[in-house]
C-alpha cells in the first residue's frame, strides 16, 4: 500500500480522517537532508506554502499515513485546488523501524516569502498533535511570518 509523508498541516490525524477517510497513520519519521520551507507567496494565498528543498544538513519531522488508491485520489482531488502548484515525489523516510518510501507534495515553485500567522500557527499545531518533539514545534512557533490572515494549503 502507497505510503503517504505529511510534513505541513496533514501532519494532523483529525484533519487526515477528513481529506482521507480510509488512511490509517502509520507512524512518525524524518526526512533527512531536506528542511522545511516556504514559497509561492506570489499565487495569492495570503502568504507563502509548505514546501520541503534538499538541505544535507537538516530533516523535517513527517507523519506517514497509509492510503490505498482510492484515497491517494480523494487526497490528490482535495490537493486540485493547487493543481500545477504542487506535484508528487518519491523519497525515503527515517523511521524507528528502519527506512521507507513515501510520497510527498513538494511545490512547484521558488523558494520565498513568509507564510501566513494562521498557517504557520496551523503546522505548528499539527505537529505538535502528531507528537513531534517540542523543539520543532517551537521552532515552527517563532519562524518569521506574515501578520496577514490567509490560510495556506498543505
Amino acid at each position: 500500500m502507497p505510503v503517504y509523508a505529511a510534513y505541513g498541516s496533514n501532519m494532523d490525524p483529525k484533519q487526515m480522517a477528513q481529506r482521507a477517510p480510509h488512511s490509517p497513520m502509520r507512524g512518525t519519521g524524518w526526512l533527512q537532508g531536506w528542511r522545511l520551507t516556504f514559497g509561492g507567496d506570489d499565487l495569492a494565498w495570503g502568504g507563502a506554502l509548505a514546501t520541503i528543498v534538499e538541505d544535507p544538513a537538516e530533516e523535517v519531522f513527517v507523519v506517514l499515513y497509509d492510503v490505498p488508491e482510492w484515497d491517494e485520489t480523494s487526497l490528490d482531488e482535495w490537493e486540485a485546488a493547487m493543481r500545477g502548484v504542487y506535484h508528487k515525489v518519491r523519497l525515503r523516510v527515517q523511521t524507528l523501524d528502519g527506512e521507507i518510501v513515501a510520497w510527498f507534495y513538494v511545490l512547484d515553485g521558488y523558494e520565498g516569502g513568509l507564510p501566513s500567522a494562521r498557517y504557520l500557527g496551523t503546522l505548528a499545531d499539527a505537529a505538535e498533535t502528531a507528537g513531534a518533539p517540542d523543539d520543532y514545534v517551537k521552532a515552527l512557533r517563532i519562524r518569521p511570518c506574515t501578520s496577514l490572515g490567509g490560510q495556506g494549503l498543505d
